[in-house]
């Protein structure tokens, strides 16, 4: 796939790497292969990024920042959780729109090691949850829930990319959307109709107790009893 030569050479630099980095199936790539591809010279690299682990760095970086732009684009609803529906979708399209790039952010994960770019979609997935926790309708706190959504999330995209474009079923990530959110989120609870509901219901207000807590940042009680009471919070909501 070729470069547009039209775009400055710092963008053809960025979509380079991106490309080569995506179809590298974990092998090096080289300043040569990056500047051969983007049609510029060596010094041009090293006057815009410092060297290849910069550019490398401002790859990630702009995609992220794409991302983050794309999950934000729309005004809350005041459902939370249909609001998480939609970063849901915002971000399997994302993947399919530019799948080199999310490989990049997404797809190149190594054996012990976290990308930090998965904590910080986690952080922003986590970040609406909690909205929905506020409002009673979590039963997992915010954290666990936004793990295993951003996770199934994540798996779907990847799966979608690999597959011919004529044959994507995204029917299939809408399944497993609905699916992922009904399993954190109080509805669960309210259909099984087991003797557990009482105390299905004191773990929902405890997580809402500590999301409204943490979010408000309440002066009310001193740091130290905060802190208490936060653990105890904790301790109920994750019984």
């Amino acid at each position: 796939m070729s470069i547009d030569g039209q775009l400055p050479p710092k963008a053809r630099l960025l979509r380079a790497a991106a490309e080569l980095l995506a179809n590298s199936g974990g092998s090096a790539v080289s300043t040569r292969q990056i500047t051969q591809l983007a049609g510029v010279t060596a010094p041009t690299l090293y006057h815009h990024f410092g060297d290849k682990e910069g550019l490398f760095d401002a790859v990630v970086a702009a995609g992220f920042d794409e991302y983050v732009a794309g999950e934000r684009d729309f005004a809350p609803s005041g459902q939370p959780l249909e609001d998480i529906r939609r970063m849901w979708d915002n971000h399997v399209q994302f993947g399919l729109k530019q799948p080199e790039l999310y490989l990049v952010m997404f797809g190149n994960i190594r054996p012990e090691s976290r990308p930090a770019i998965v904590a910080d979609a986690e952080a922003l997935m986590e970040e609406m949850l909690n909205k929905a926790a506020v409002s009673g309708q979590l039963n997992v706190p915010p954290k666990e829930a936004a793990r295993s959504i951003l996770a199934a999330n994540v798996g779907v995209t990847l799966m979608l990319i690999a597959e011919k474009v004529p044959e994507r079923n995204l029917e299939l990530s809408a399944m497993t959307r609905d699916a992922m959110i009904f399993a954190v989120s109080t509805e669960q609870a309210r259909n099984n109709g087991s003797d557990d509901s009482g105390k299905s219901s004191v773990v929902v207000a405890a997580i809402a107790l500590n999301a409204a807590l943490q979010a408000s940042h309440s002066d009310q009680l001193s740091s130290s009893e905060l802190k208490l009471f936060l653990e105890w919070l904790h301790r109920i909501s994750t019984s």
